[in-house]
């Protein structure tokens, strides 16, 4: 079976936004499977219901983003949102084990909101759904545990890291003198540049699809 990493952009989260400021706490109780670990499914992050409102968080996906306290760098977590009566608003829990080696302390300031995009691994017989499937093509989001959506496909990338490409048909690779992305970003106007690039077409050599939520 090939090994997809489905990446879902919610076009709706940058026009909805609200961030909340939350004190992240690490929690043992919040589960952290093999699955989560190996990107099969999103790590939960416990949430009071009336930050969870606020949020106004659709499919219930959020991203808490931080600053590591030794470096300053930005480091984030995606996951699924529970409600939980427990904790207490303006806090998030998130697993002990995953904040620790994300920030390197069990406790820190950060900030939350709906997700812009999320990524789940797949590699089972769901995988045959998407082969075949063209750039621009609709799937049903419940194959991902999307129920009522569905996923029009962006595009995509192989293992070596060669984009997939609207107008190129089929799911070959082909060298192609290119004036714009995806596969080349020009530096300067009217620049072009032979660049390799995939075909529109998903076939078991890609290894990142991109989807967007179709509203």
């Amino acid at each position: 079976m090939p090994d997809f990493k489905i990446v879902v952009s919610d076009p709706e989260a940058p026009k909805k936004e609200v961030v909340v400021k939350v004190k992240v706490v690490g929690d043992p109780d919040v589960p952290l499977s093999d699955k989560v670990k190996e990107k099969f499914e999103l790590p939960q992050i416990k949430l009071n219901p009336a930050t969870l409102e606020k949020l106004g968080a659709k499919f219930n996906v959020v991203t808490i983003r931080m600053r590591r306290p030794d470096t300053g760098d930005k480091v984030k977590i995606t996951g699924l949102a529970v409600a939980d009566t427990a904790v207490p608003e303006g806090e998030a829990r998130v697993n002990s084990e995953q904040l620790v080696n994300l920030t390197g302390v069990n406790e820190i300031e950060g900030e939350i909101f709906r997700a812009r995009a999320w990524q789940i691994r797949i590699n089972d017989e769901r995988t045959n759904a998407f082969i075949g499937l063209k750039i621009g093509d609709e799937i049903d989001g419940e194959i991902i545990g999307l129920k009522g959506v569905k996923l029009v496909v962006t595009g995509g990338s192989d293992n070596s890291g060669f984009p997939m490409r609207p107008d190129v048909h089929g799911a070959g690779k082909k060298r192609l003198l290119l004036s714009g992305p995806p596969g080349f970003h020009p530096r300067e106007d009217g620049e072009r540049r032979k660049k390799t690039v995939r075909g529109n077409t998903i076939s078991g050599d890609i290894v990142q699809i991109n989807t967007a939520i179709k509203y």
